[in-house]
């Protein structure tokens, strides 16, 4: 089957398989003496190269879009349900749902609903460990609104984790987004927070695994 990355991944990918040929070949030529030493370089080179390339796998999905459902965002597994405070946007109570990627997850962000963005802002910030307690206020972020028909203005935020530096956010104000297409993407760890009306029914579990596109978080009777 043929493997597809995403385009935020271009030049990283391109850069690091021109240093693993580079590094590779080159310890082919220069350690002659020690063949053990020889192998460990070439194999760890490679591997380091999969690690990349895996981690900018863009799987196509094909997302069933129904605007009774929130789908998961981004694949990871179901860290938090609860009600909290959200001080950014709503300036009141909501239900939040957070995801939590590992760096072998796939790190596509995924339009949740169909709708129009509302608000789009991106926040610099610190890099604590993504299940921080303050990382959804300390760390870099991004905040986005989509009004949905159904279940009215959605948020969901990208947050950057310890590994991550950079977020990739493609939704912009006065956009309409389809649910399950290409929002942004997180290099390299991370977590997104979804905030929803309080009473939703929540459709997953905690310790669950969601899939991006596909799972559905939140449906509305």
């Amino acid at each position: 089957m043929f493997i597809q990355f995403h385009k935020e991944g271009a030049k990283i990918i391109l850069g690091a398989t021109i240093a693993a040929t580079v590094i590779i070949f080159g310890a082919d030529y220069l350690v002659t003496t020690l063949p053990w030493l020889k192998m460990a370089i070439q194999v760890l080179t490679l591997f380091m190269l999969i690690m990349v390339l895996q981690f900018f796998r863009n799987p196509t999905r094909v997302t069933l879009i129904n605007d009774n459902h929130v789908i998961a965002p981004v694949d990871g597994k179901v860290v938090v349900i609860e009600e909290v405070f959200e001080p950014e946007y709503y300036k009141d109570k909501r239900l939040m749902v957070s995801i939590f990627m590992s760096p072998i997850n796939v790190h596509v962000t995924r339009y949740a609903v169909n709708g129009l963005v509302k608000y789009s802002k991106y926040h610099p910030g610190k890099y604590l460990v993504a299940w921080h307690p303050k990382a959804s206020e300390e760390n870099e972020r991004t905040t986005v609104v989509v009004e949905n028909r159904v279940f009215g203005e959605i948020l969901y935020r990208q947050i950057a984790g310890a590994l991550a530096r950079r977020i990739v956010n493609y939704a912009k104000e006065g956009m309409q987004v389809v649910q399950g297409t290409d929002a942004g993407f997180i290099k390299f760890g991370s977590r997104v927070d979804l905030y929803l009306p309080l009473g939703t029914q929540v459709n997953v579990k905690l310790n669950e695994k969601a899939i991006g596109g596909k799972t559905i978080i939140a449906i509305k009777q």
